[in-house]
């Protein structure tokens, strides 16, 4: 597959899929109304437990939410809050990130990740992903490290944990810290140790399309070090440790008692879930592997993924994705231009050509249907029209 640099479309000239109104018999890229009738008795009864109680803004729910995830990414505390960008921005917060510090971590995520390095005044610096996993490529950081470096965020992309070990083993060489982006990877594995249980803290997002979804916005730090912890729960209620008695300047981060209640019915399904996810990456690898003009994922041998998303490689990917919504089959984008070349960090003087395997991955990367309430049916579907489309247009 060609490594060759072109340049960035803005997302404005990204072009979008159909916007024709999905027949009967569609595959949509994603469906939470399937998971939610699945659950909803058990939902409306966690609702109902708050509306009785009144406990609107942290409480009990919350805290039986924190107590429930600690156990799960198996670490001491949980500071949950209002999403996932709250998360990454108290964690940098609590390690005293600030004005004049650098934060290294990679061009191939959601903006979210360097916006919370932008909101403590420090400043991004990327560095280029491994080719097959996508993820911050340890062999690219030491030299990306400066005397301003303070933090290291990998990002564990689409489910698949970053190569944690030479990770650690750099920071912990170099004096820096390492906090990990978990948002797409709740249960994810690297050498047997959860996702958030490896670095300084590890930062979640509970938006309503991940693995755990809340049902609006929500996000958790995790940590095994109480001070941490306490600084961010510090920062996102105003700063204070105690009602009216602020310690710190903070902000309202807070999670709702909602929110805590829906995540803590939904964890106890999450493992079955996952291996829904697992088991449809399995029967789509399988299908799809060899296809001319198809790199499907790859899985490092390190880790156990959770295919938040699956995502291929294919050339002309714009018009395939064009062409299988117009068959009825709604695949995605992760994402079509890196952080180095978002207008928003012009000012990092980043160029095209700077991080080219990030750069391939915005123009080449297909996500397909991933859920685990997929049925037969339509993942046969996706891989037949896929392999169609692939045939016609490459």
């Amino acid at each position: 597959m060609t490594t060759t640099v072109r340049p960035i479309p803005s997302p404005a000239t990204t072009p979008p899929a159909p916007a024709d109104t999905p027949s009967p018999t569609a595959v949509p890229f994603l469906d939470l109304q399937a998971q939610y009738t699945a659950i909803r008795d058990d939902i409306h009864a966690a609702l109902d437990a708050v509306l009785d109680s009144s406990a609107y803004v942290g409480g009990p729910f919350v805290e039986q939410f924190e107590e429930a995830f600690a156990d799960f990414c198996d670490v001491d505390q949980v500071v949950a809050v209002g999403n996932g960008t709250d998360a990454l921005w108290a964690a940098l917060l609590a390690l005293g990130v600030g004005p004049g510090d650098e934060v290294i971590t990679t061009p191939n995520t959601f903006i979210a990740t360097a916006e919370a390095i932008s909101y403590c005044g420090a400043t991004p610096v990327f560095v280029d992903v491994d080719p097959r996993t996508y993820n911050l490529n340890p062999a690219r950081l030491e030299s990306a490290i400066s005397p301003r470096t303070r933090v290291v965020i990998p990002v564990h992309l689409y489910g698949q944990m970053a190569d944690m070990d030479p990770i650690m083993e750099i920071a912990r060489r170099r004096g820096l810290y390492v906090v990990e982006d978990a948002a797409q990877a709740h249960g994810a594995e690297y050498r047997g140790r959860c996702a958030g249980s490896i670095g300084d803290i590890g930062c979640f997002s509970f938006y309503p399309g991940k693995n755990l979804g809340a049902y609006g916005e929500a996000g958790a730090a995790v940590t095994n070090n109480p001070d941490l912890a306490r600084r961010m729960r510090r920062f996102r209620d105003h700063g204070q440790d105690r009602k009216y008695h602020h310690t710190s300047v903070g902000f309202n981060a807070r999670m709702d008692g909602f929110q805590g209640a829906v995540l803590n019915t939904k964890l106890p399904h999450l493992p079955a879930w996952t291996a829904a996810r697992r088991a449809l990456a399995t029967i789509y690898t399988d299908a799809l592997d060899g296809t001319p003009g198809v790199t499907v994922p790859f899985e490092a041998p390190y880790g156990t993924p959770v295919y938040h998303i699956y995502a291929i490689l294919v050339s002309r990917r714009d018009e395939i994705l064009a062409a299988l919504a117009q068959r009825g089959v709604h695949c995605a984008i992760h994402y079509p231009c890196p952080l180095h070349l978002q207008a928003a960090y012009r000012s990092l003087g980043y160029e095209v050509g700077d991080f080219p395997v990030a750069e391939r991955l915005a123009h080449e990367t297909l996500s397909l249907p991933m859920y685990a309430e997929l049925t037969p049916a339509q993942h046969e579907r996706v891989v037949e029209e896929v392999t169609r489309v692939v045939q016609e247009l490459t």
